[in-house]
């Protein structure tokens, strides 16, 4: 019987003889042009964006800061109700006289609802500085989100205060109301106001009523900071509103003139909100 001899078997060349028939795929990256056309689309997806996202934030700000006034205005409520009807006293001003050369002369500060001045104050506001404080204690309800001032000498510290009363509220040096049963008409007259940050320094907004002597002028300027124009306002009812002004109001000093009709127009606005104006 004829023996076969067999040959060994070369396991590795087996294993290996495969791979020669696998097909190789061919990869290769973007071209320069590719590269561009991308870089083109994600920029005007940007473009597109970035708009609609700042308006979503300045959205958000305007909410945020009109939460603030309403928990303010609370806090306002909450006062009177228990001081006999009392409303808040707002007599921390610091005036100065129209047309002569008399240094600032600074208002009765013992009783007031807030005693801060915006641009210099490096405390938050507390029990000590304000008789709204002990309604609720966040001093975080005095500032506007939009607001981005901050305390002279100190660009670190924001500002602890946005918002002023209006001088018919319970303030002693102007024509007011002491108690919240007076007003005849509280969804027209306001309370709290979002003021200019270039321009807000004690606690009190001055606005006279027409016909007044002061009638073209603005004691105090709001703020246009909300929608580009805009200004967040509380009333004697609770409700708070924005309202959009005509022309900027930024960068002035109080007792400046109307600049414009469409000033006029904005004064004459706010001008409705004020004690013996229309209903109130």
């Amino acid at each position: 019987m004829n023996t076969v001899a067999r040959q060994p078997i070369n396991v590795q060349a087996e294993s290996a003889m495969p791979s020669q028939y696998c097909s190789r795929t061919s990869r290769r990256g973007f071209t320069l042009v590719e590269l561009l056309v991308v870089i083109a689309v994600i920029a005007i997806l940007a473009g597109l964006l970035l708009p609609v996202l700042s308006r979503g934030k300045a959205r958000a700000q305007t909410v945020e800061c009109i939460n603030n006034l309403r928990q303010l205005q609370l806090c306002w409520h909450m006062y009177a109700h228990d001081n006999e009807n009392v409303m808040t006293p707002n007599n921390f001003i610091y005036a100065v006289s129209m047309g002569t050369t008399n240094p600032p002369v600074l208002g009765e500060d013992d009783m007031s609802w807030c005693r801060t001045l915006a641009p210099l104050d490096t405390n938050p506001i507390s029990d000590q500085s304000s008789l709204l404080f002990d309604y609720n204690r966040n001093p975080a309800i005095y500032h506007c989100p939009a607001d981005r001032s901050t305390v002279t000498d100190h660009p670190e510290l924001p500002r602890n205060r946005s918002f002023n009363m209006s001088n018919s509220i319970n303030c002693s040096k102007d024509n007011h109301y002491r108690r919240e049963s007076e007003v005849r008409s509280p969804s027209t007259l306001f309370v709290f106001i979002d003021t200019d940050a270039d321009e807000i320094w004690d606690t009190t907004f001055g606005v006279t009523q027409v016909g007044t002597y002061w009638q073209d002028y603005w004691l105090d300027v709001p703020a246009d900071r909300h929608n580009s124009r805009g200004c967040n306002l509380t009333f004697v009812d609770g409700h708070v509103e924005t309202l959009q002004w005509k022309s900027r109001k930024g960068g002035r000093v109080p007792g400046t003139h109307y600049s414009s009709a469409e000033d006029l127009e904005d004064l004459r606005r706010i001008q409705q909100f004020v004690k013996d104006a229309g209903g109130n």
